[in-house]
């Protein structure tokens, strides 16, 4: 497993993950505070999002509490021409490339399927299916191949795809199909798994016998293991393959052993399947404290740790008061986006819901 900061803070890289070094030997003591930002202002707005989900702001809400390090050094590693295609929690990805955090609560709050841009933002939009995205990626990056946009010997102007999912999305055949033809293409895309220990109430044990990394090789798509509490590297991983993919080396899996320290969203217990003693052990090796002691290791002093917190409630704050400003979504876009052409069936449930709706006169309105 690829890890070059331990659970103490420690940072050191050893001799067979030296590849990996050279990507953290070109960061900056500004690119390590900016990591560390993106990490606290993830987690600032993942509570704040449950919390509104609590008070019956958002429909849902899909925690990542824990998955920070994956998330924020991954997005990190992207570069500046390449396409991301999430799943469904990867805020902290979002948060690397500029996508405002409001469109997210959005589409979880039923207003939207998405308020950013994909093609402007190349982070396209959050799959709910699990597994479609991955063969969406895989789709793109065939095509990016077959455009010449692959094997110029032009880092800055090639471009790779990297997509986003979990530990239980690797049981769908849209994965295993994924694989397949990214690897009969040579197509440039990462795998990248968050394997965050639990498909929901399914543990990572009960789905495979061998680590998630080899699931590609079968299909001709080589893996690694990572330490996805490990900022840096999760960072230098996803940078370093990025850049093999854009040189036309083909498709590559990362998996990033990371945890989900809360619930799969707000409609589940993980009590019910969970060992609180396994939570505390994970929440024992927090990436958000791991990456704060080197830092302090580093020199950085307490100003900057209070600048981030301050940072962090003015953030929860704003995204409060934004949330409770949205309007309520027209009750007619359940009906209106579901055929292309208008439908019979579905034009009679709009017509009995207006008419149950029209029963509680302006109240029911309101």
């Amino acid at each position: 497993m690829v890890q070059l900061l331990s659970p103490e803070g420690e940072y050191g890289v050893p001799k067979q993950w030296a590849e990996y070094g050279k990507y953290i030997d070109r960061l900056t003591e500004a690119d390590f505070l900016k990591f560390y930002r993106d990490m606290a202002r993830m987690r600032r707005f993942d509570r704040e999002a449950e919390a509104l989900q609590r008070q019956g702001q958002l429909g849902l809400w899909v925690p990542a509490i824990g998955q920070e390090a994956a998330q924020i050094g991954s997005g990190y590693g992207v570069g500046h021409n390449d396409h991301i295609f999430p799943s469904y929690r990867e805020h902290g990805v979002a948060i690397t490339h500029g996508i405002d955090l409001m469109s997210i609560l959005k589409m979880l709050r039923g207003v939207n399927h998405g308020g950013w841009d994909p093609v402007e933002t190349r982070f396209h939009l959050y799959a709910i299916v699990l597994g479609s995205q991955v063969l969406h990626a895989t789709g793109y990056a065939m095509g990016v191949k077959m455009d010449g946009k692959v094997g110029n010997g032009d880092l800055e102007n090639d471009l790779a795809v990297i997509s986003y999912f979990g530990d239980g999305a690797t049981a769908e055949g849209d994965v295993s199909e994924s694989f397949l033809f990214a690897a009969i293409n040579n197509s440039p895309l990462v795998f990248f798994c968050q394997n965050n220990q639990w498909a929901i109430s399914s543990s990572v044990a009960s789905q495979t016998k061998v680590p998630l990394f080899q699931r590609g090789e079968g299909f001709g798509v080589p893996g690694i293991r990572i330490d996805g509490n490990d900022v840096l590297a999760s960072y230098a991983a996803t940078a370093k393959h990025m850049d093999d993919a854009r040189e036309g080396a083909g498709p590559y899996m990362i998996e990033a052993l990371t945890y989900r320290i809360g619930a799969h969203t707000t409609s589940d217990d993980p009590t019910k399947y969970r060992d609180s003693a396994e939570v505390e052990y994970w929440k024992a090796r927090d990436p958000l404290i791991r990456f704060e002691t080197f830092l302090r290791r580093q020199g950085i002093g307490q100003d900057f740790f209070d600048e981030v917190a301050e940072a962090g409630e003015k953030l929860s704050t704003e995204i409060r008061e934004a949330t409770f400003a949205l309007p309520q979504p027209p009750t007619e876009n359940m009906f209106k986006y579901v055929y292309s052409e208008p439908h019979p069936l579905i034009e009679e449930q709009l017509d009995w819901l207006k008419r149950y709706e029209a029963g509680f006169g302006e109240a029911g309105h309101a």
